[in-house]
């Protein structure tokens, strides 16, 4: 596994066209990083921080939204302050200002590490999850994956078992996202691969093997113990991975 390459992003950080942009960010930073990302929050989101129960949960949505708006900040320009969002229909979050222009961002977290990919143009979903250990994976198929994944996932040798599963589980997540879905959408209505090794993609959407072919998925390593993926609509993009070092 290569790890992502540490990166101070800056201002004028540029995006081109055909391009996808990956940022890793740890949610366990050094205490003076915590406050510092902080103190870029807006009052909603200082509120929000402070109604977590555990310190754990209220630092890692610290974080986690300080990078972000550190990141849009540096692809977008303004200061990191200044950005505002706005939500989809089911929470989805899009920039308002100061210059949203074509500029579309999504992310993910899980345990201590989150993802943040952005792009120009389409929507883009990404997921990461925490290798945990699951012994229950193939249980947890049977409600939630499509009858082709779990006849695969079967077939999985034990050691790379739980691997596959979140293979899937990230790669279905990520479609969702990029569709506004979440997991309000049956998870079982479109197929992917998830044999450790094989290219990411979706094979049948709604049984239909040609629109499950418009879709460009990345399959992501962004740490140690972590899998992640990337899905968006149409084309074929260049994804440039980084670790945010701000």
């Amino acid at each position: 596994m290569t790890p992502f390459p540490p990166r101070v992003p800056s201002p004028g950080l540029a995006l081109e066209p055909g391009e996808i942009h990956v940022w890793a960010v740890r949610l366990d930073p050094a205490p003076g990083q915590v406050e510092r990302l902080g103190r870029l929050l807006a009052a909603d989101e200082r509120e929000r921080a402070g109604r977590f129960r555990f310190d754990k949960h209220r630092r890692q949505y610290t974080v986690g939204r300080g990078a972000l708006r550190t990141l849009l900040a540096a692809y977008a320009g303004g200061r990191p302050e200044e950005v505002r969002f706005r939500y989809g229909h089911r929470g989805k979050p899009f920039l308002e200002s100061p210059h949203p222009g074509d500029l579309q961002f999504n992310l993910s977290n899980s345990d201590e590490l989150a993802l943040v990919g952005f792009v120009r143009g389409p929507e883009i979903g990404v997921d990461v999850e925490f290798l945990r250990p699951m012994p229950d994976c193939e249980q947890i198929s049977e409600r939630f994956f499509s009858e082709s994944e779990r006849r695969v996932l079967r077939e999985i040798p034990v050691p790379r078992k739980e691997e596959a599963f979140f293979n899937c589980w990230t790669r279905k997540e990520a479609y969702l996202k990029a569709v506004g879905e979440g997991l309000a959408a049956p998870l079982d209505s479109f197929d992917v691969t998830l044999a450790p090794g094989e290219p990411p993609r979706m094979l049948t959407l709604e049984g239909d093997a040609g629109r499950a072919a418009r879709w460009f998925f990345h399959h992501l390593r962004p740490a140690e113990d972590y899998v992640g993926a990337v899905a968006i609509d149409g084309g074929e993009w260049a994804v440039k991975t980084w670790a945010f070092a701000g």
